[in-house]
């Protein structure tokens, strides 16, 4: 049996990979592990995204919860961020999110926060499947009193928006923004509070109907927010994903502004500020090259991990960052949240604007993107993590290794979210690296198919 976790928590096709049983296992297992050492009855807050399995999934996950003995809060349809602030702000004991962020409606996930808002540790993670593979050995299942029960909260929405727009407080007046809600948990969130703080908005892909989440619009669909943005004659547009834990921009000029870019902006503005903590921003490996030689230019210190924003988070804490990041636009503001925030990112990018009096266009010229082509390469779930034992794919990378070395950089990685090998090649020539890139990934492709 591979893994169950991924980088962000346990995801697959719903009903097919992610089942109600197993969701109720996870449920069962992980309110024990996140729990046992309590003396009080514990209880675990639970949102979801605005996927038709979310439904289904949440309340398999809450029963096996309740089976061993804990109270869940379920706050229905909210933004990732959200669940992670109210799990700390209201003392409880975990928090769950049902979600596949980005991916297609037929995906959904389920991620674990602790009592302080942060995503699971890999030990943590390793021992509620250890439970779950060992068929929950050693778990008394209470009866009577000792079985738990759920509270359902409508208003925590409102204390997510009331948070954010505390946390930055920007006056929004006379500025134009184009928001496009993915169809996913920021359908209310992001407008509301763009509004309360005196914007004028235009909503797009902010009525979801259960199946339309991520549907050509998103974060990861960016063209229609482009040519709104254009059309509106307005200041910015900002891109949601799914479960609202990144962010991407578009420019006036219908540019996109992606997260290192993002970081490049507000790190800098923040730096000026004296706000920035160690002068130091965190990334990963797959931030642009640019993005470090920005750094470098501007006096501050880049840090670099491996790939997912937990691993971002873990960094941060262990030096004192307050900002960290992926080029895909999950940032974290260490001081306002525990995990990516595309709200407080937004809100955030907004205020550089504001404060500045510049455009977008122009505060992105802080950093240049060096060409990168960026290809995905298709193969079965659990051989993604065995790419380099295939002997023909090892010796293609290193040969593309050699052939980009001192002139760019080759990483070749799985996904941790979706059966994918990655193929990322930066380099001077976008046409040369983009036929390498689709060079490798076929050969992956047909190699491990």
């Amino acid at each position: 049996m591979a893994r169950l976790f991924g980088t962000d928590g346990v995801r697959g096709v719903a009903n097919e990979e992610l089942t109600p049983l197993l969701a109720m296992q996870l449920g069962q297992a992980g309110a024990y592990v996140l729990t046992k050492e309590k003396e009080h009855k514990p209880t675990i807050m639970v949102g979801c995204d605005t996927r038709i399995s979310g439904d289904m999934l949440a309340n398999a996950l809450m029963s096996g919860a309740c089976s061993v003995g804990a109270n869940c809060i379920f706050v229905g349809v909210i933004p990732t961020p959200a669940v992670a602030y109210l799990t700390q702000k209201y003392r409880v004991d975990a928090g769950v999110v049902i979600s596949a962020s980005h991916n297609p409606v037929e995906f959904n996930g389920i991620k674990f926060f602790d009592g302080n808002g942060y995503k699971l540790p890999d030990e943590l993670e390793d021992e509620i499947e250890s439970l779950i593979k060992e068929g929950l050995a050693g778990v008394k299942l209470p009866t009577g009193s000792g079985v738990g029960k759920v509270k359902y909260r409508t208003d925590a929405r409102e204390e997510y928006i009331n948070h954010s727009i505390k946390s930055v407080p920007v006056n929004l007046s006379g500025m134009k923004i184009v928001v496009d809600c993915a169809e996913g948990a920021s359908f209310y969130t992001s407008v509301e509070a763009l509004k309360e703080l005196g914007g004028n908005i235009v909503a797009i892909h902010n009525n979801p109907d259960g199946t339309n989440i991520n549907a050509n619009c998103g974060s990861t669909h960016m063209e229609e927010l482009q040519a709104r943005v254009v059309y509106e004659k307005a200041n910015i547009g900002l891109a949601f994903d799914g479960d609202a834990d990144r962010l991407l921009a578009v420019d006036e000029n219908g540019t996109v502004v992606n997260g290192d870019q993002i970081m490049a902006i507000v790190g800098n503005h923040m730096k000026s500020q004296g706000k920035l903590k160690k002068d130091t921003i965190v990334a990963t490996v797959m931030s642009n090259l640019g993005f470090f030689l920005m750094g470098k230019k501007n006096g501050m210190t880049i840090e670099q991990t491996k790939v997912g924003d937990r691993y971002v988070l873990e960094r941060m804490k262990e030096i004192g960052a307050s900002l960290g990041g992926e080029q895909s636009g999950h940032i974290i503001f260490l001081d306002e949240n525990t995990t990516g925030d595309g709200l407080l990112s937004a809100l955030h990018l907004l205020q550089v604007m504001v404060e500045t009096g510049k455009s977008l266009s122009e505060l992105a010229c802080i950093m240049e993107m060096l060409p990168q082509a960026l290809i995905n390469a298709k193969v079965a779930n659990h051989k993604k993590d065995q790419f380099m034992e295939y002997p023909q794919i090892a010796r293609a990378i290193k040969e593309l290794e050699e052939k980009f070395a001192g002139e760019g950089r080759v990483l070749i990685r799985p996904s941790g979210t979706e059966p994918l090998v990655r193929v990322m090649i930066e380099g001077k020539d976008q046409q040369a690296i983009r036929e390498e890139a689709e060079k490798l990934a076929n050969l992956i492709q047909d190699v491990m198919f």
